[in-house]
């Protein structure tokens, strides 16, 4: 795979968007931390996206996409082949009585734009700091809403490279996953149906969301958000807790002394002291309690 013969030939796909070698993904992503890109693409348009999908599809290229990387940690050793960023795609309205997003927008200013058009559904989501993409890859949901929810429809891409609506019923929703996590197709557009609400009792509601979120919540470090899967019956938060871990280290990544269920970039950590950290908080709560946890973040990318 030589890299500055698949850059040059992007150049030709990619002439609105951007385009970069050895990109340091640490900067682009939420989690501030992680290693370079081979290639960094943050396509303009639909059609970019399409090209460079086909193009990689075709000459057997490594093809990653990533939103704003607030679910996922990358390793030190950065990602091979192409890493495309949607960071640029993030324009909404309303279309045919449902909501659009593009899949690079974040999905709080989605909410926001719901609460401006009087729209009730997705106040929910008012304090996931994640991607419209990103959303629809994890399922993702707070305080008792998720996105299978209120997802009418979804544009993307599939293997072939060919747009496609898939109805919110075909995306066999799960416990943070969905048809996404195949890794057959790429979001480019979320349709949402909501409903006309009062726009006071959105907005309370919001702001009690958002209150909740900031008084329990290490919002001051990076993250990855909460780090473990609810396991049946218990709250991982809980059990960490439990299990005396809060304020431990391993480098720069520490167990939030404030919710235990998150781990904190709380001075400069790298991907692997996070992972080190989150091995020792399984391996302690499966010795303490007997209890498997599932990781929620997704772990992308090599070893140094």
């Amino acid at each position: 795979m030589n890299i500055d013969n698949i850059y040059e030939d992007l150049q030709q796909l990619v002439t609105a968007g951007s385009l970069k070698r050895h990109e340091n993904l640490k900067d682009l992503v939420y989690t501030r931390m992680g290693g370079r890109a081979d290639i960094w693409a943050a396509p303009a348009t639909y059609d970019e996206i399409q090209r460079i999908s086909t193009y990689a599809h075709d000459h057997h290229i490594p093809l990653t996409v990533l939103g704003n990387g607030s679910n996922v940690i990358i390793r030190d050793g950065g990602i091979r082949g192409i890493v495309l960023q949607t960071s640029d795609m993030t324009e909404m309205g309303i279309r045919d009585g449902l909501l659009y997003a593009q899949c690079g927008a974040k999905i709080i200013d989605a909410s926001r734009y719901a609460l401006e058009q009087e729209l009730t559904g997705l106040e929910f989501a008012c304090g996931i700091p994640g991607t419209v993409g990103g959303a629809l890859y994890m399922n993702a949901g707070a305080y008792g809403g998720e996105v299978k929810d209120v997802l009418q429809s979804a544009l993307v891409i599939n293997k072939d490279g060919q747009l496609v609506i898939m109805q919110g019923d075909q995306l066999q929703w799960g416990y943070r996953k969905s048809i996404f996590a195949s890794g057959e197709y790429i979001v480019l557009e979320a349709r949402f149906a909501l409903q006309p609400g009062d726009p006071a009792a959105i907005k309370s509601s919001m702001d009690e969301l958002t209150y909740l979120r900031e008084s329990k919540q290490p919002l001051e470090y990076p993250s990855c958000g909460s780090v473990f899967k609810r396991p049946p019956g218990r709250y991982a938060g809980q059990l960490i807790q439990e299990s005396g871990l809060q304020g431990t280290r391993i480098g720069g990544a520490e167990v939030s002394r404030k919710h235990a269920g998150f781990i904190v970039n709380a001075d400069n950590a790298t991907a692997s002291d996070y992972i080190g950290l989150i091995q020792h908080v399984r391996a302690t709560v499966k010795d303490k309690f007997n209890v498997e946890l599932e990781t929620e973040v997704e772990i992308l990318g090599e070893e140094v």
